[in-house]
């Protein structure tokens, strides 16, 4: 009787290293959001052992998933694929503005950090509008 379980081509090394880094960039939120990777494949409806080869690279993350996880970890689909926040204009030219800098830095931070900036800028805003 022939084996017919699933069997997967090795990735070449552009697909592995992009999965790799898609993996740890997945990962870091999944900590940033204070989640274990049981409650999330969980949430996916995927084994655990099947979601912990999509952080360490060693499963390709199937595209149906980014939407959910985005909106799970409250960040876009091309930030997760790319590690770059959201709101980047690719077309502009010219170096970044020390506050747009800032606003990316922002981003990398965890969501409770990036709250406390939220309500620092929303204070200094109202204080400036009065």
């Amino acid at each position: 009787m022939a084996d017919l379980r699933r069997v997967s081509a090795p990735m070449k090394d552009k697909d592995a290293s992009f999965f790799k880094a898609l993996g740890e960039r997945i990962a870091q939120a999944r900590k940033d959001a204070g989640l274990t990777q049981a409650v999330l494949a969980e949430r996916l409806g995927v084994p655990q052992q099947t979601y912990a080869h999509y952080e360490v690279g060693r499963a390709r993350i199937p595209a149906s998933l980014l939407p959910e996880l985005a909106e799970m970890f409250d960040v876009s689909v091309d930030e997760l694929l790319t590690g770059e926040p959201a709101g980047r204009r690719p077309g502009k030219r010219g170096p970044v503005s020390r506050l747009q800098q800032q606003v990316d830095a922002i981003c990398l931070l965890p969501k409770a950090k990036q709250r406390v900036v939220s309500e620092v800028l929303d204070a200094m805003l109202a204080q400036h509008a009065s």
